[in-house]
């Protein structure tokens, strides 16, 4: 059975780490590390550390939970991310899903969306760099390709609004030359060559 090795408070002084094992176990505040009676060498069952965390810390913990899962779409890494930080018992993170996709608070799809919508609203990109981002986020490849691919997303009319933003770098520049810096800075912002050769061509940049 784990064995509390040491008991160390929080930075605020109004909670205490329980260390099992010599590995961090669980955070408690001081009423109900009280009324568990808790010691250094006291041995617990699995089964007492989940009624400890559970009766102690779900509900608080379940509250922020909420409030971090409604502020906007969150996705399943999102939420394992939040509980990594916050140090949530294992013991509890199985039923904290639950709940929160029982109030469909969790939904890869949906934040999907919301992604993608943000980014075309506020800082347009290309849908190499929306997959990018999406995979960073844990979001599965197929879910990524549908949503994309349900977007519409004008990467001709993206790229070249993105060139006049940033022409004045490009004026003195010879043609060759700038054609390459234009295809050079198009090709870091994810546009394919495609992409990139039609904008230079449709909209015959660097050419005299």
């Amino acid at each position: 059975m784990p064995i509390i090795t040491s008991i160390k408070p929080q930075k605020n002084n109004k909670r205490v780490n329980i260390y099992l094992d010599n590995e961090f176990g669980f955070g408690l505040d001081l009423e109900n590390f009280v009324k568990f009676h808790l010691k250094v060498d006291q041995e617990l069952t699995d089964e007492q550390i989940t009624k400890i965390v559970k009766d102690a810390e779900f509900q608080k913990i379940l509250d922020k939970l909420l409030r971090f899962a409604m502020l906007r779409p969150r996705s399943k890494k999102e939420i394992n991310d939040y509980l990594k930080r916050k140090k949530v018992h294992e013991n509890i993170k199985e039923e904290l899903f639950s709940r929160l996709e029982s109030f469909e608070l969790i939904n890869d799809e949906q934040f999907a969306k919301w992604w993608v919508e943000q980014r075309q609203s506020f800082s347009p990109k290309s849908k190499r760099v929306l997959s990018s981002e999406l995979l960073i986020k844990g979001i599965d490849r197929e879910i990524i390709k549908n949503i994309l691919e349900e977007t519409k997303i004008d990467e001709v009319k993206l790229a070249k609004d993105l060139i006049e933003q940033k022409s004045y770098k490009w004026e003195k520049l010879d043609d060759k030359i700038k054609r390459q810096k234009i295809n050079q800075y198009l090709a870091g912002k994810g546009f394919s060559w495609e992409i990139t050769s039609n904008v230079l061509e449709l909209n015959d940049y660097g050419r005299k």
